[in-house]
C-alpha cells in the first residue's frame, strides 16, 4: 500500500509537471490517471473505466445543466442585454463619485444572476464597462482591475457552474449551494462598491463624476432591471420550491432569455448560432475536464491517497480550524500554477473526506473553496479573468494588476468573515430549505 502512495504522490507531482508544458489540462489529467491505473491495476481495467467514465460524463442527465446555464450567459451576453444593465445601473447611481464604477458593481451582479458564466461577464463587462469608463474620463488602472475582480462574483453568485460542479463532485444538493452563495456574494459587491469609495476620496481624478439622471430617464430603464429580477427569481424560486430539478431551472432560464432577447432585443434566429457556438465549446471543455478529473479520480481511489490524507490530517494534534487554513492555502497555491476549476477538480475529492471528518459544514466548505478560487482568479501566475479583461481592452498586465490589488482586500475579508462566521453561508439555505434538507 505504501508503493501505491508512493506511485500517487509522484503522479500528482508529474501532472503539475504536464500542466507547465501548456497541454490541455483535461487531456494531462486523463492521461496520468489512465497510465497511473495501468500501472496499478491493468490495461483492460483502465480501457475498461476510461471508456465508462467519459460515457458516463457526457451521458449524465444531471451534467446537462453545465450547457443550459452557459448558454444563458452567453445568448444575454450576446443580445446586449448585458449594455441594457449597466445603462439601467448608471441612470440610478452615476451621478455618485466612482457612479460608473458602481454601475459595473451593480451591473455585474445583475448581470451574474442572469446566467452561470464567470467568463460571459468578464467578456461582457470588458467589451462594454471598461470603454464607457476611460471615455468619461476614469483611470485605466481602476477600470481594468475592477473588472477582472467583479466578474470573480460568478463563482458564488448563482446560478455557478463552479458551486454545480462542487455540487457534483460532493454530492451536496446544488440548490442549497445556489442559495449559500447569495449572501456572500452580495457582501462581496459592498466590499467592491465600498472599496471603490475609498479610491476615489483617495484619488478623485480616477473617477470624475458622471450626469445625474431624472426620475423620469430612472423610471423608463427600469423595466431592465425587472426582468433580471424575474428571469433570477423564476430559476431560483422553481429550483427552491422544488417545482423543477437544476436541469430544469436550466431549461427554464434558456427558454426565458429567449423570449427576453427575441421580444425585447428582436433577436433574430440566425444570431444564436455565435451563442450556441460558445456554449458549446466551454461546456464541452468543462465537460471533458470532468470526465478526465473523474478517471484521475478513480486512479487516486485505488492509491489510497484521499483515505490516508482524511485520516492523518483528521489524526493531527491541531486545531481542525488550523487544518482548514492549511486546505484552503493549497487551493489558493494550486490554483494560482495551474486552472483554478481544474485544482478544485483535482484537490476536492482528497479534501472533502477530510472536513467531513473533523465535522464542517459540507455546504460551508464548498462556498469556501469558490471564495478561495475567486482569489485565484486574479491574481498571477494564472489569473484567467486578468488574462480574458487583457485579450479583450489591449492593456498591459501591470496596469491591471494594479487595479486589482485594491480590490483583493475585499476577497481577503470576505473570506475571514466566512470562516468567523459560517452563518453568511448557511443561514439562508437552513432557513428556506430546512436545515440538513438536501
Amino acid at each position: 500500500m505504501t508503493s501505491d502512495i508512493a506511485f500517487g504522490i509522484i503522479s500528482i507531482f508529474v501532472l503539475v509537471l504536464f500542466f507547465l508544458t501548456g497541454i490541455e489540462i483535461a487531456f494531462a489529467i486523463g492521461i496520468i490517471g489512465f497510465i497511473g491505473y495501468i500501472y496499478l491495476s491493468s490495461f483492460a481495467g483502465a480501457m475498461s473505466m476510461l471508456g465508462k467514465d467519459i460515457y458516463d460524463t457526457f451521458s449524465s442527465y444531471g451534467l446537462t445543466v453545465i450547457p443550459l446555464f452557459v448558454l444563458m450567459g452567453q445568448v444575454a451576453y450576446h443580445s446586449g442585454t448585458a449594455r441594457k444593465i449597466y445603462d439601467a445601473a448608471y441612470r440610478y447611481v452615476g451621478h455618485i463619485p466612482g457612479g460608473l464604477a458602481m454601475t459595473t458593481v451593480v451591473g455585474a451582479t445583475l448581470f451574474k444572476a442572469m446566467c452561470g458564466s464567470t467568463f460571459a461577464t468578464v467578456v461582457a463587462f470588458s467589451s462594454v464597462a471598461v470603454p464607457e469608463m476611460i471615455r468619461y474620463g476614469y483611470s485605466k488602472k481602476l477600470a481594468t482591475g475592477l473588472v477582472a475582480t467583479v466578474g470573480t462574483l460568478g463563482i458564488l453568485m448563482p446560478p455557478s457552474v463552479v458551486l454545480i460542479i462542487l455540487g457534483l463532485l460532493t454530492e451536496q444538493s446544488i440548490g442549497r449551494l445556489f442559495l449559500a452563495g447569495i449572501v456572500p456574494s452580495l457582501v462581496l459587491s459592498l466590499f467592491f462598491m465600498g472599496i471603490t469609495i475609498g479610491w476615489v476620496k483617495a484619488y478623485p481624478e480616477a473617477a470624475p463624476r458622471g450626469e445625474k439622471s431624472t426620475w423620469r430617464q430612472r423610471i423608463r430603464a427600469l423595466p431592465d432591471i425587472v426582468w433580471v429580477i424575474v428571469l433570477f427569481s423564476l430559476v431560483m424560486g422553481g429550483l427552491m420550491k422544488g417545482f423543477f430539478s437544476p436541469t430544469e431551472a436550466g431549461s427554464m432560464g434558456v427558454a426565458a432569455i429567449l423570449i427576453l432577447v427575441f421580444v425585447r432585443e428582436k433577436f433574430r434566429l440566425k444570431q444564436l448560432l455565435k451563442p450556441i457556438d460558445d456554449a458549446l465549446r466551454t461546456a464541452c471543455m468543462v465537460l471533458m475536464l470532468i470526465a478526465c478529473s473523474t478517471v484521475f479520480g478513480h486512479f487516486l481511489t485505488i492509491t489510497e491517497i484521499p483515505i490516508v490524507a482524511a485520516e492523518w490530517t483528521a489524526g493531527l494534534a491541531v486545531n481542525r480550524n488550523l487544518i482548514m487554513v492549511v486546505i484552503m492555502l493549497i487551493y489558493l497555491i494550486g490554483g494560482s500554477f495551474i486552472d483554478d476549476l481544474a485544482f478544485m477538480i483535482l484537490a476536492t475529492p482528497i479534501f472533502y473526506p477530510v472536513i467531513l471528518k473533523l465535522g464542517f459544514d459540507p455546504i460551508w466548505f464548498c462556498i469556501m473553496v469558490g471564495a478561495t478560487i475567486m482569489i485565484g482568479s486574479v491574481i498571477p501566475p494564472v489569473a484567467v479573468s486578468v488574462f480574458l479583461v487583457k485579450q479583450i481592452t489591449g492593456e498591459n498586465f501591470k496596469v491591471i494588476y494594479d487595479g486589482v490589488y485594491p480590490y483583493l482586500i475585499g476577497l481577503v475579508v470576505c473570506i475571514i468573515l466566512l470562516f468567523m462566521f459560517p452563518q453568511i453561508a448557511t443561514f439562508l439555505p437552513d432557513l428556506l430549505m430546512g436545515k440538513g434538507v438536501k
